[in-house]
């Protein structure tokens, strides 16, 4: 009996800890014309798109958008050179599975990295880059100068002058 109230209580404690990340992805949207759309912004600001695939389904995902939210450093970068975008993706749900299919297609198939996974689009729509999260975690969180080197290589100045 000790033990399953023991169970019980790090069940409640693990939901509550994931229950307060705020959910970032917008199911209800088509991701298609979400990325369209950004595109379209980033090209009126001469920037690049960066696309967080992944839902709210995946306690990785939830975290970095936090992290990156609540890094003033990482913010200030991200704001100056790209238009953020959290595209949702369920690889367990089949109800847009065309639709999800055609995404992850335009995207240069980035789900093979895990969830979530960070693609880079030129202002044409381009992939120029695919990003495995893992190579950013640290601990059961993300490195900050690893996210920062990521970020920093990818910026249209960078990608531009070469």
């Amino acid at each position: 009996m000790r033990k399953l109230l023991i169970v019980a209580i790090l069940a409640v404690l693990a939901l509550g800890a994931n229950a307060q990340l705020k959910k970032v992805y917008d199911e209800s949207i088509d991701p298609m014309a979400q990325i369209d759309k950004a595109l379209a912004q980033a090209s009126d600001q001469g920037r690049f798109v960066i696309c967080q695939v992944g839902g709210n389904w995946c306690p990785w995902c939830l975290r970095f958008a936090d992290f990156i939210t609540n890094d003033e450093d990482i913010a200030k970068v991200i704001d100056s050179n790209f238009v953020y975008i959290h595209v949702n993706y369920n690889p367990r749900s089949s109800s847009n599975e065309t639709r999800d299919k055609a995404m992850l297609k335009r995207l240069g198939n980035p789900g093979r990295f895990g969830y979530p996974v960070f693609v880079v689009l030129d202002t044409k729509g381009n992939v120029i880059h695919i990003q495995d999260s893992s190579f950013l975690e640290e601990g059961k969180g993300y490195n900050k100068e690893k996210v920062l080197r990521f970020f920093n290589a990818w910026t249209p100045n960078v990608v531009n002058a070469q």
